[in-house]
């Protein structure tokens, strides 16, 4: 029998349940598996639930004072939380990205009323989220981390809407069939500068697509003549093999295959945006950046700005 978590999603993709047994397989191989299902076995009852997918994702409704803490503990035990905001029944989880600021540069260049959606490295579902905010009728986000499904378990088990589905898997790691022309739109954040090969990543996003179907793509970037290939590590990153420049970038996506190519946002990465909070107790953006210089890595190399892409499958 299925796995009830990815019920809807084999309900909408119904040959995407040959992948049931090695989706929980992967999972309970890993060996907080039991821990992590212990925290969310832990997750106090509430009643007169509501949610709302804001720059805060938030749940609201009736949760008894005293299970507050309850709430709070069992959350801090699916440490850390990479991307957020959060907040349930008054609990804000403080993640180590503000995404919500990602979101808003990414935001005004899509169109998901009635789409259905691949979020690519999608973390634990924020942005699938404040996706289906955005007018998407279905959210497939896929990630390999076992945690960051456990994280949108989380918060799932209240919000109750199976539109957004986490499943820990790679994209590489799908059978062509399963996704070939199945979306309307395609995102990838965060994901091309760890990629050994980014032009076939590109290329397996487009054949992900629909005719007409959008990619949205969001990347560190480099602005100079060439890419950077690091010998070593990039702001204390062992698999970043390289950072295109926005002129690289939008001939990656031509050369994929893509029409349409523009760049609609570059931005520096600030503390504001990338820090450690309570959530997310271990280094971050500080520590990667030379103390006596910000406009460097730890290493030498520009310090990480960030752009966004987007590009039309128009075949």
């Amino acid at each position: 029998m299925p796995d009830a978590r990815f019920a809807t999603v084999y309900e909408a993709l119904p040959d995407w349940a040959e992948l049931d047994a090695a989706l929980f397989a992967h999972l309970n191989r890993h060996g907080d598996c039991r821990r992590w299902q212990a925290a969310l076995d832990r997750l106090p009852a509430a009643c007169g639930v509501r949610a709302e997918y804001g720059d805060v994702v938030a749940v609201a409704g009736d949760l008894a004072a005293k299970d507050r803490a309850r709430l709070r503990e069992a959350l801090q035990a699916l440490h850390p939380w990479r991307k957020g905001p959060f907040d349930l029944f008054g609990v804000r989880i403080d993640a180590e990205w503000r995404s919500d600021l990602k979101w808003r540069r990414v935001a005004p260049a899509v169109d998901l009323v009635g789409a259905a959606v691949l979020d690519v490295g999608c973390g634990n579902g924020y942005f699938g989220w404040r996706m289906l905010e955005a007018g998407a009728e279905r959210v497939v986000g896929i990630d390999a981390t076992p945690l960051f499904h456990m994280q949108h378990q989380a918060i799932n088990h209240y919000a109750g809407d199976q539109r957004n589905a986490v499943l820990p898997v790679r994209f590489e790691q799908l059978p062509e069939r399963l996704i070939e022309a199945r979306f309307d739109a395609a995102f990838s954040m965060g994901v091309l500068y760890h990629q050994r090969t980014p032009d076939e990543h590109l290329k397996r996003l487009r054949r992900s697509l629909k005719a007409g179907g959008q990619v949205i793509v969001e990347t560190l970037i480099v602005e100079r003549a060439a890419p950077l290939r690091p010998t070593g590590r990039y702001a204390r990153m062992r698999n970043v093999p390289e950072i295109p420049t926005p002129n690289s970038l939008l001939n990656a996506l031509v050369a994929a295959g893509f029409e349409e190519a523009r760049i609609i946002d570059i931005a520096a990465t600030t503390g504001t945006e990338q820090r450690s909070t309570p959530w997310m107790r271990f280094e971050s953006l500080a520590e990667a950046l030379n103390p006596d210089d910000s406009g460097q890595t730890i290493e030498g190399h520009p310090a990480p700005r960030r752009c966004v892409a987007v590009a039309r499958n128009l075949n």
